[in-house]
């Protein structure tokens, strides 16, 4: 009987930790530990978390704002994904030395180079800070005075609070308000670029292949950490020396096999698992699909351009990435939800919800949370809708639009804050767009522009559109604009900003493109902001109530983890094929083989180094082989999002054995709710990343910082 019991326990354990979650590196002690340990995990949470030890946390920082990264040797050596180092990449490129095409690799540290504005950050600790944070808030009934005091409170904290010169203090929120956590960080600011693969290998299969599986992409670039004379952060300078790290991962090449643990560190962005259906709904049927055709409008001029041209391939590939990885992960994420049934599971929690609310007493503080949501989100509807085209087509996929919006800011500064404030920015505008504009386009913009603005006039809701805007011919507006307006060229715009305040407004306001762009500004900020932020307040404040309850009302065996944040988090599961469609089933791991299979020569996403064939044909593949396959990528259960970007893929000793890079295509809906049925995440396989450096790129130099655990039998 004992042993039966024993056993739906280790069931009960084994099956809960499929089921998602983002947990607080600092927090694990208890269950999470508990339920780790019997997924098989052998080190201690300890070993994960410390304050007083080096621990896993000080080998793994964020990566230049966005990503993760790991430190892999005591030379303060990172890895992180090509796609991370990508504009990176870019910046270093030109025509004539082309790296997003061939690759680099510094064969020596004096050819590593630098990279202005990149930072990596580390976490020194987590400590607690809600009560100081909530302090003065309790007797506030405005929700916007409520904020506004805890903002105060934050930035108070935020300086007064303990931390070395060379520290920053950070404070997040977790569980939509009901509780603050401080960071403790360390900054660095000399990251110099040391390694990536060609795109070919780093981008193999590209926008193809972006978010689905079977993958065979070497998603991985190379930087190192470089610190002055005492190791603390510090800013390029010939003097700085390669960083020390507390600790660095050894790498395990012996291999993985399905059902073995794994676990994800890293800085995963933002999830939203607890939004109500109401919420989800819209999400799905509504706001989803217009961001997608905005999108997918707009890849589909700059697509046909960049085939014809090599120039504008360099121009806009990192653009191009940027805007298709989220057009497909919306597509992903509205298909993952609909054959999940997500918004009916919501549904039937909030049922059940009600019903907890109803046992413990409680309708008075929370019987209205579900009604008030429903109100809520249909009033919002439009103004959300209105606030997503504005978004996708005025700030981030029409340049012109999205270069004139920072002038329009700058009017904006002058009439609030005076003088000295327009002629500060304007002149950081002046010396800062040259990068804007080294990556410009007017044909491709121009045709863009005709694309998106001619569905923001007709998608977006009428009764919010500017009158420029009503009945318009997109055609004969692009042609005026970009015939006539100054945005178009850095000289140009540069001309907008010659003179004094008086003489840059009067020529601003003149521009046919400038005129564009502020009457589409001036028509969101006067229609549809005002009253989307007043909305969206109410469902902020009946959103941290829903949590408290959710936390207060459900049993202490539930698995509660806070959305995504930014933070440092880790997530664990085990390696596992998954089952997308009736009739199909991917298996976990994939090989150079596959590679092979999709290989088109001269393709755009899936052509393959001439040198790379020849290793394959020789199957030379070192160490990293195994029985004449070559492992490149593999899936498995972490619940990752973006931001977790290359995370370490780490085995049940902390060891390094991949490299987080993706999501399968139906499972990015794990951001709003994970089915451990579909939800897996895609890592390149380490092996993989060695065989590249060693054998492709011959960069032994790199292999030789490394520390490495052979397998047993080749040992």
């Amino acid at each position: 009987m004992k042993f039966l019991k024993l056993l739906l326990v280790l069931f009960f354990i084994q099956t809960q930790a499929q089921q998602g979650g983002m947990w607080i590196p600092s927090l694990l002690k208890g269950m999470n530990e508990t339920e780790m340990k019997n997924l098989g995990m052998k080190i201690s949470a300890e070993e994960i978390y410390s304050v007083n030890h080096s621990s896993l946390k000080d080998a793994v920082p964020q990566f230049d704002g966005g990503c993760t990264a790991e430190v892999i040797s005591d030379k303060g050596l990172i890895l992180t994904n090509h796609h991370c180092g990508f504009d990176a990449i870019q910046n270093h490129s030109t025509v004539e030395h082309d790296y997003l095409r061939d690759g680099f690799w510094a064969y020596k540290m004096e050819d590593e180079l630098t990279n202005p504005n990149m930072v990596v950050m580390f976490v020194v600790r987590i400590e607690d800070v809600t009560t100081k944070v909530l302090e003065g808030t309790a007797t506030i009934t405005s929700e916007a005075e409520k904020q506004k005091k805890i903002q105060e409170n934050i930035a108070s904290l935020s300086t007064t609070l303990p931390k070395e010169t060379w520290q920053e203090n950070k404070i997040r929120t977790f569980y939509d308000g009901n509780q603050y956590l401080l960071f403790v960080t360390e900054t660095f600011k000399d990251i110099r670029f040391v390694g990536a693969p060609p795109s070919s290998i780093g981008k193999f299969g590209s926008d193809t292949d972006n978010w689905v599986w079977p993958r065979h992409t070497g998603d991985f670039s190379l930087f190192r950490i470089y610190a002055d004379k005492n190791n603390h952060p510090a800013v390029y300078s010939a003097d700085n020396v390669p960083y020390k790290p507390k600790k660095f991962l050894p790498i395990n090449i012996s291999g993985l096999k399905e059902n073995d643990f794994t676990m994800v560190m890293g800085y995963p962005g933002r999830t939203t698992e607890y939004l109500p259906s109401f919420a989800v709904n819209q999400i799905v049927e509504t706001l989803n699909p217009a961001k997608i055709e905005v999108r997918d409008a707009a890849l589909k001029v700059q697509d046909r351009f960049m085939r014809k041209d090599q120039a504008i391939k360099i121009q806009y590939a990192s653009k191009y990435a940027g805007v298709a990885n989220y057009w497909k992960k919306w597509m992903g994420e509205t298909k993952g939800l609909k054959k999940a049934n997500a918004v009916a599971a919501k549904q039937k929690f909030e049922k059940d919800f009600q019903e907890k609310v109803i046992k413990a007493g409680k309708q008075a503080e929370y019987g209205n949370l579900l009604s008030d949501f429903e109100k809520n989100y249909n009033e919002i509807k439009d103004y959300a809708l209105a606030r997503d085209y504005f978004t996708e087509v005025a700030l981030r996929n029409t340049e012109i639009l999205s270069v004139g919006y920072k002038l329009y800011q700058l009017e904006q500064l002058l009439n609030t804050k005076g003088e000295q404030s327009f002629n500060d920015r304007k002149n950081t505008l002046y010396k800062g767009i040259d990068d804007f504009y080294k990556d410009y386009n007017l044909e491709v913009d121009k045709n863009v522009f005709e694309q998106l603005i001619n569905l923001y006039a007709t998608k977006s809701p009428k009764q919010f559109l500017p009158e420029t805007l009503l009945n318009v011919d997109a055609s004969k507006l692009t042609a005026d604009i970009f015939t006539n307006s100054k945005l178009t060229s850095l000289t140009s715009f540069r001309e907008l900003l010659d003179g004094d305040s008086k003489t840059v407004i009067e020529k601003l306001n003149n521009d046919k493109g400038y005129q564009l762009i502020k009457s589409m500004a001036d028509a969101y900020a006067k229609n549809v902001l005002p009253k989307y932020d007043e909305i969206n307040l109410k469902n902020i404040a009946t959103q941290r109530t829903y949590m408290k309850a959710i936390l207060e009302l459900s049993p202490k065996s539930s698995r509660i983890f806070p959305d995504a944040n930014s933070t440092l988090r880790i997530t664990y599961g085990k390696v596992k094929g998954y089952k997308p469609n009736d009739a199909v089933y991917y298996e976990p791991f994939t090989t150079l083989d596959g590679v092979m299979e999709k290989y088109i020569p001269g393709d755009y996403e899936f052509d393959v180094p001439q040198k790379l064939i020849d290793l394959y044909k020789a199957k030379d593949y070192g160490n990293y082989g195994v029985k004449g396959k070559m492992p490149v990528c593999f899936i498995a259960t972490n619940h990752t999002t973006g931001g977790n970007s290359g995370s370490p893929a780490l085995d049940a000793n902390g060891n390094l054995i991949g490299l987080n890079f993706d999501r399968v295509w139906e499972g990015t809906m794990s951001d709003i709710y994970y089915s451990p049925d579909i939800c897996r995440n895609i890592m390149v396989d380490v092996r993989y990343v060695l065989f590249i450096i060693d054998k492709f790129a011959g960069a032994k130099n790199i292999i030789n910082e490394l520390k490495i655990i052979q397998p047993a039998n080749k040992k």
